[in-house]
Order: C-alpha cells, then sequence, then structure tokens
C-alpha cells in the first residue's frame, strides 16, 4: 500500500514538477530576457554617464535554472554526496561565451524526468546509512509514535528545506512537503517518508531556478533591493558555484549582507573556502572555451601523442594554474598572461620538454622556458582547442583573442563562403595558406582583425607544443593588432602579445565585462552602465586584482538590485 502511495506521489509530482518548470521558465521572457549589442563598439562606449546612474535603469534579472555544474555542486553540499547526476542531464547551451546565461537555460520534458531520476538517487542514498545523521530526532526512540514522527519530520523539512530552497520554508511549503511525508509514511515508516520529502525538494522549482521575486509594493520606485537570501544565493553562486551555506543563510538572516562594506568583507571570506577554488576556475575555463576539450579530436597520424592522458592532463593544468595566481601568487591579470610556469602531469611535461617524476597524474609547478611559453595564452589547452585537427589554426587563435580579451565578436561568414582550412601548396606554412584571406575581398575585413593576431601562434603546433620550424621553413611569428583602443601595432610572438594585453585598459575593460555577463546570466544592457562603470573602475583601482575583481562584482547596482516587479505582474 505504501509503495502504492508513492508511485501516485511520484507522478502527481512529476506532472506538477514539469508545469512549474515550463511556468519558471517563462519567466525569462517576461522579466527581460537577455540581450546584446553586435560587438563593433569597443568597452565601455555608449555605456555609463549621468543617465545610467541616475536610479532609472532597468536592472534585468531573469529567473535562472540551475546549470549541471551548479546542480552537482549544490546536491554535494547539501546531502554530503558524491554522486554527480547532472552529468545525465542534457548538456548545457552557450550564449556569449557562458552556459549559464538565462536566455539559453531552458527546460524540456527530458530535463523533468532526469530531475526526477536524479531525486530519487539523491533521496535514495540519503536515507540509506544511519538516519540519525539525517534527521533531527533518534529514529529508534520516535518509531511507531505517528505524532513524534510527524514533529521529527516536519523538523527536518524545515532545516533540510531552508538549505535546499535556499531561504525559510513558507508555511505552503511546509505543508506540501509534510503532504509528500504523509506519502511515503502511510503504510511505511519514518525514512520512508524522508525518502519521499527529499524526492520533492528536489524536484520543486524552488530548488531548480535561482528564484528573485520579491514585489515593489507600492510602485515608487523603479528598482528593489534584493532580500537578504537572494542576496545569499547571489553570493554563494558567484563565489561556490553552490547554494548558501548555514552559516551565510544565518548572515543573511542577522542583515549582515546589506551594505557595499558588508558584501565586500564577506566575499572576501567566502573566496578562503576550497569551494571557490573550482567555482572560480569553472569562470576561466568557459571564458577560454576550454569545455571543448572534451570533444576535440587530433588527426592520429599527425599527434600520436594526444590521447586520453594527455587531454586529462590539460583539462588538469588550467584549474591548478588559476589557483597558483590567485590563492598563492600576486593575483594579478598581468601574472595570468605572462607568467612562465606550468601544471603538468607526465604527459604534458612531455609536451612542455621538462621533467616530473615517472607516473604523475596530479600537475606538479614546472617552471617553463620564458621564450616559449607565458600564462594562460601557452599552455596546451587553450592551444589545442584553437586548432584544427591536423593543424593550426590563425584564425580560430586570433578570433579568441578579440572575443576573450578585446570582447570583438568578428560577424558570421556569408553562407556562401567556404570554411575549409586552406592546404596551399606542399610544404607551405599556414601563414602562407591563410594569407589567401588578405587577397580575398569577401575574407580580408574581418580576417585582418583576426589573422594577424593568429600567426604570433605558430610557434605552437594543433596541440600546443613548441616548434621554430614548419615543413622545413623557420617560422614567422610576427603579428599585429587593428582597430583597438590600446594595444595597436606589431608585435613578435605570443609573450610580447600577452606582455601588451596584460598592460592593456580595453583587455581590463572587457575582462569586467566577461565577469559582469558571468555574474548575472545575461548580456549586459544600455541600462547597465553604471554597474559597468562601477565594476571596470573597482578593477582599475586595485591594478589588475583578479580577486578584487570578484568583489568588485558584487558591488555593482546590477548585483544589489533588480527592476522592480508589481504584484500584478507576478
Amino acid at each position: 500500500m505504501a509503495d502504492l502511495r508513492v508511485r501516485r506521489w511520484r507522478g502527481c509530482l512529476a506532472a506538477t514538477a514539469t508545469l512549474a518548470l515550463t511556468l519558471a521558465a517563462g519567466c525569462d521572457g517576461r522579466i527581460g530576457a537577455a540581450g546584446g549589442g553586435d560587438g563593433e563598439d569597443v568597452p565601455g562606449s555608449g555605456q555609463g554617464g549621468p543617465q545610467a546612474c541616475a536610479g532609472t535603469e532597468r536592472l534585468l534579472a531573469p529567473q535562472r535554472r540551475l546549470t549541471r555544474f551548479e546542480y552537482n555542486n549544490t546536491v554535494r553540499d547539501l546531502l554530503g554526496t558524491s554522486l554527480t547526476p547532472a552529468d545525465q542531464f542534457p548538456v548545457d547551451e552557450v550564449a556569449g561565451g557562458f552556459n549559464n546565461n538565462a536566455s539559453v537555460l531552458t527546460i524540456s520534458s527530458l530535463h523533468a524526468e532526469k530531475y526526477l531520476l536524479a531525486a530519487e538517487a539523491l533521496a535514495a542514498e540519503a536515507v540509506a546509512g544511519d538516519l540519525s545523521k539525517l534527521v533531527p530526532c533518534d529514529p529508534a526512540a520516535v518509531e511507531g509514535q505517528a505524532e513524534a514522527e510527524a514533529a521529527c519530520a516536519r523538523k527536518f523539512i524545515e532545516t533540510f528545506g531552508r538549505r535546499a530552497y535556499r531561504r525559510p520554508l513558507a508555511p505552503e511549503d511546509v505543508d506540501r512537503l509534510m503532504r509528500a511525508y504523509d506519502a511515503g509514511r502511510t503504510g511505511g515508516s519514518l525514512r520512508e517518508g524522508i525518502e519521499v520529502v527529499i524526492r520533492a525538494a528536489l524536484q520543486s522549482p524552488k530548488f531548480l531556478f535561482r528564484l528573485e521575486l520579491r514585489h515593489d509594493l507600492d510602485g515608487s520606485a523603479p528598482k528593489v533591493r534584493l532580500d537578504p537570501y537572494e542576496m545569499a544565493s547571489r553570493l554563494s553562486y558567484l563565489v561556490w558555484a553552490s547554494g548558501p551555506d548555514d552559516e551565510l543563510l544565518a548572515a543573511a538572516e542577522a542583515g549582515l549582507l546589506e551594505t557595499r562594506e558588508q558584501l565586500a568583507e564577506r566575499t572576501r571570506e567566502m573566496l578562503e573556502s576550497p569551494r571557490a577554488r573550482l567555482a572560480i576556475a569553472e569562470f576561466y575555463k568557459q571564458w577560454l572555451n576550454l569545455g571543448r576539450l572534451e570533444i576535440i579530436v587530433k588527426q592520429e597520424s599527425a599527434f600520436p601523442g594526444f590521447d586520453d592522458e594527455l587531454v586529462a592532463g590539460m583539462r588538469a593544468e588550467t584549474p591548478a594554474f588559476i589557483e597558483h595566481v590567485l590563492w598563492s601568487g600576486d593575483r594579478k591579470l598581468s601574472s595570468l598572461l605572462t607568467l612562465p610556469v606550468g601544471f603538468a602531469t607526465e604527459p604534458v611535461a612531455e609536451l612542455y620538454g621538462v621533467s616530473v617524476p615517472p607516473g604523475t597524474t596530479t600537475p606538479q609547478l614546472v617552471e617553463l622556458p620564458p621564450e616559449q611559453r607565458a600564462g594562460l595564452l601557452t599552455q596546451p589547452a587553450f592551444l589545442a582547442v584553437h586548432a584544427h585537427p591536423d593543424q593550426t589554426s590563425p584564425v580560430l587563435r586570433g578570433k579568441a583573442i578579440r572575443q576573450k580579451f578585446l570582447c570583438y565578436d568578428p560577424p558570421p561568414p556569408p553562407d556562401d563562403v567556404d570554411l575549409t582550412p586552406p592546404t596551399g601548396e606542399e610544404g607551405a606554412t599556414a601563414r602562407e595558406r591563410f594569407q589567401q584571406h588578405s587577397s580575398d575581398e569577401s575574407c580580408a575585413g574581418c580576417h585582418q582583425l583576426m589573422d594577424p593576431i593568429g600567426f604570433a601562434f605558430e610557434n605552437y603546433d594543433a596541440v600546443g607544443a613548441y616548434r621554430t620550424e614548419e615543413g622545413g621553413q623557420v617560422i614567422d611569428s610576427s603579428g599585429e593588432i587593428f582597430r583597438s583602443t590600446d594595444v595597436d601595432g606589431p608585435f613578435v610572438g605570443v609573450r610580447e602579445l600577452a606582455e601588451r594585453l596584460a598592460g592593456s585598459e580595453q583587455v581590463r575593460e572587457c575582462l569586467a565585462t566577461q565577469w559582469f555577463r558571468y555574474a548575472s546570466g545575461r548580456f549586459e544592457t544600455d541600462g547597465d552602465g553604471c554597474s559597468l562603470d562601477r565594476l571596470r573602475g573597482g578593477f582599475h583601482a586595485s591594478e589588475g586584482d583578479l580577486v578584487e575583481l570578484i568583489v568588485a562584482t558584487t558591488q555593482t547596482e546590477a548585483f544589489m538590485f533588480r527592476s522592480a516587479i508589481a504584484a500584478e505582474e507576478e
């Protein structure tokens, strides 16, 4: 009988969850869909000015569902699980370089199915062990006592639900989860009732979405400050990519997340948590499109050493390098782009031409020749991702610099353009093969902005190994930047390029903009001028401190406020 009741509850829950998720997804269009410009202007143009800071800007805050990365982190911290069920969810789409952009965080029936399966697995694991470690009572002492068991379940719902929903539960939430408990407990046990509660909570839109629904009650203000629990959630997903813990929720309840000073202090404290290191590395992984390491292939005849072990080492190096710069080093953008060190497993060390102990599978700090390596841009992961299976790509590498560091998105090529990499004559270098772009009028305008930058990377093959010759010819790694604000001109090699980018105000402004997009889950709009000015100004004042850039993100109007929602719009 208990199984029948649970199955019926499961069916109702699945249908309700699907409907609720669909409705929640619809919030994006009503509250304000993400949008952006065409990328033609340099960062900062059209932004700022007194009108942008007059307090009337529309601060969009689209409702966002948890990404796969955030879901796994959240259930890890909520339940102490090592399961990663979101790995089986549909892949998160990307917009503007990031997969947490609300405009592409859509919901499908497949999502609902996977959420149900994940909730069942997580709940079953949670109650499989010593139940006294999960619930706030001694299960043996209350066994068979309906009222005592119900009281224990209610207290569990209030404490667990507070973490799961990231705020104290409303009475109707408690009642709803108590009904779930009753469905599992009837004909069963306290353990079965708690299991159904966890299943229900993990399928609620209040868990799956980062909901911010505070109303402007009198309609007099164009924007409202986030309530303390919404602020705690924004902070935790920015810094930890996970839900707020009890300490952060207690700070929200105590009114300690109200001022800019409080937010800055709390953010710096949170950044000291080990959880912050993987979460912050996720930004850099997405910013540089390093997730493509999971799917790229290389021609075996050209690169026989490109195997799973090498890819695993490449994947592990960038987070280790980010951690080194931000938590052990000087935290500066200049170090990120120019520091001649790597973090190598044995296969990566072989690619670098340095030594680590045989069998090394954990990345080890290694010193690299400064004339060959300079920070992120010469790491094998970046170089392999921005290359073709059988050869390098000045286009992909130059485009990456334009998009990620200068915030310029080249328009897509015309539909009738052949995108096959040029072959050229036998023995021709990549520079010689790709120079046809400069002579083709349909290509020259855009490729002039990418290819000359990409040619500077020609000392690195399609998997990131350093070389000085191609096809028996000495490589020409000279390059040039056009149409920037402060980095125009010729240079030789990636080190000179990296040093120029590291000292550029345009690059700093662009990186601040990238953090704005990542933190807010949307593109910037004209109404974000004040927030962008504050964010960029904070990064500039810190002299390129990457930790203070994260702190500065929390100081913006776009982070602290949202556009008002009138009650009748809800």
